[in-house]
C-alpha cells in the first residue's frame, strides 16, 4: 500500500495531515504486514484523525466502530432483523406453510455491524476499520475481538465462518483510560502518539488554521505546551490547541497579548478547575509578554 515510510509522511502531507516519523514507520509497518494497529497517546492527540486520512489516502471506505461501556456483539459484529424473522413466520402461518429454525436465521435475516461489513466487503482493495478508543468497551469486548483481528473472520454460529477476502486494514486507538488485555496487544502493532514537538505543533496548526497569523500561532503553541505542565485534569491536546487557535482568528486577535483573548480560553479548558488554573498561567503569560 506504500513504497516505505517516506512514502506514508508524503501521502498523508498531500492530505493536510503532518505525521512524525514514528507513527508513519507504524503505519507502514501495519499495511505492509497486514497486521492491526494499536495507537494510543493522549486525547487530541490525532490518533482518529490518522486513522481517517489513511483511509482518505488509499481511497478506500473507512467503517468506524464507536466504543462505550457495554457494546455487545451484536451491535459491532452481527445481529439479526428481528421484524423480518417475526414478519415472514406470520406470513408462513398465513399460507399454512411450515418454517423451521434454519428458515429463519440465513443470510436474508442477517444484519452486517461494521466488523461484519469489513470481513464481507468485496471491493477491489480492503476498506480502513476505525475502532476508536476500545478502552472505552469492557472487558468482555475484547474477548469477542480476538478472532477477527488474528483471522480476519467472524463466526456466526448459525451460518459458520465468514473470513475476508481481502482482510481489512485494521486501526485501533486507546486513551489508555484503562489497560487492554495482553491478547490483543500480541495481535497488533503498537505506536504510542505524544504531543508534538514545538516545531511540528506550529507547522500543524499553521496547515489546519490558514486564517491565523504566524505569530499568534507560535505564542498559542508556546503557550499550550507550557499549560500541559500544569495540574491539569483533561491537559489540552492537539485538537484542542487548532480549536483554540481557530476562536483566536475569529475574535480577531492577533497578539495573546490583547485582553479579549481571555473569553477563548473555553477552548482549551474542559472542567471549571482546568479553567481557573489555565486562566491564571495565562495571566501570567501575557502579563510576561507584555512586560517584554
Amino acid at each position: 500500500m506504500f513504497a516505505d515510510v517516506a512514502d506514508v509522511t508524503r501521502r498523508f502531507d498531500a492530505a493536510d495531515h503532518l505525521l512524525d516519523t514514528g507513527t508513519a514507520a507504524a503505519i507502514h509497518l501495519a499495511t505492509a504486514l497486514g497486521r492491526p494497529l494499536l495507537l494510543e497517546g493522549e486525547p487530541g492527540v490525532g490518533k482518529t484523525s490518522a486513522a481517517k486520512t489513511l483511509a482518505a489516502v488509499l481511497d478506500v471506505p473507512l467503517v468506524r466502530l464507536q466504543c462505550y461501556e457495554g457494546l455487545a456483539a451484536n451491535e459491532a459484529l452481527y445481529d439479526w432483523n428481528y421484524q423480518r424473522q417475526l414478519l415472514s413466520i406470520r406470513l408462513a402461518e398465513a399460507r399454512g406453510d411450515q418454517i423451521t429454525e434454519s428458515d429463519l436465521f440465513t443470510d436474508e435475516f442477517l444484519v452486517e455491524r461494521p466488523i461484519l461489513r469489513c470481513v464481507r466487503y468485496r471491493g477491489e482493495r480492503p476498506p480502513v476499520l476505525l475502532i476508536d478508543e476500545i478502552d472505552r468497551a469492557d472487558d468482555e469486548f475484547e474477548a469477542l475481538l480476538l478472532e477477527f483481528l488474528g483471522e480476519s473472520s467472524v463466526t456466526v454460529p448459525e451460518l459458520g465462518t465468514f473470513a475476508a477476502q481481502h482482510p481489512p486494514v485494521v486501526v485501533l486507538t486507546s486513551n489508555r483510560s484503562r489497560d487492554l488485555h495482553d491478547a490483543l496487544r500480541r495481535r497488533c502493532m503498537y505506536h504510542w502518539i505524544d504531543y508534538p514537538s514545538p516545531h511540528r505543533a506550529v507547522a500543524i496548526v499553521r496547515r489546519t488554521v490558514p486564517g491565523a497569523g504566524a505569530a499568534l500561532i507560535e505564542q498559542a503553541t508556546t503557550f499550550v505546551g507550557r499549560a500541559r505542565d500544569l495540574d491539569l485534569d483533561k491537559p489540552p491536546g492537539v485538537a484542542e490547541t487548532i480549536d483554540w487557535v481557530a476562536a483566536l482568528a475569529v475574535l480577531g486577535v492577533g497578539d495573546l497579548v490583547r485582553d479579549d483573548a481571555v473569553v477563548s480560553l473555553g477552548a482549551l479548558a474542559k472542567t471549571p478547575d482546568d479553567r481557573n488554573t489555565i486562566g491564571l498561567a495565562f495571566g501570567e503569560f501575557t502579563a510576561g509578554r507584555a512586560a517584554g
